[in-house]
């Protein structure tokens, strides 16, 4: 199995537990600002259950709104994770500063590692709403935070 198929079935096995709610991640290095997010669904896969995850995993869908003006700060995740843009525009620059634009219906693919730090920011007018999914690492946070890059220092 590839890994957007194994993505896609976590998501879908993601999707039928029950909902949690949790307040916005705190920054240290560059805090979020207007950011909130709900978790739709969550769950852990042992090691060794799914052989094209022998490591085990933690699963997480989660709802992520950013105001307008808002920010994520500067971070990174530990593995490789997939949004969709449901509402609004989100500007979206990486390390080395150069923002990419994504729209409503749009499909973010954010890969793993502190060389991929970026951070998601809301220039538009209404709200950002995007569904994340994390196949983490067990024991990892779904988000490090980071310095901003060189580039982006005023």
């Amino acid at each position: 199995m590839t890994f957007r198929t194994t993505a896609v079935t976590a998501f879908a096995a993601a999707a039928l537990l029950t909902p949690v709610l949790l307040g916005p991640a705190a920054a240290n290095a560059t805090p979020s600002t207007g950011v909130s997010a709900v978790t739709l669904a969550h769950t852990d896969i042992p090691a060794g259950l799914l052989p094209f995850i022998p490591q085990g995993a933690h699963v997480e869908v989660r709802e992520i709104t950013i105001a307008p003006g808002g920010t994520t700060g500067w971070h990174y995740h530990d593995a490789q994770i997939y949004g969709l843009v449901r509402q609004g525009t989100l500007t979206h620059p990486g390390a080395d500063c150069k923002p990419v634009v994504y729209r409503a219906g749009q499909i973010i693919e954010e890969p793993g590692g502190k060389a991929n730090t970026h951070e998601g920011t809301n220039l538009g007018t209404v709200p950002v709403i995007l569904d994340v999914l994390y196949v983490m690492p067990p024991g990892k946070p779904l988000s490090e935070d980071a310095d901003a890059p060189a580039c982006a220092q005023p």
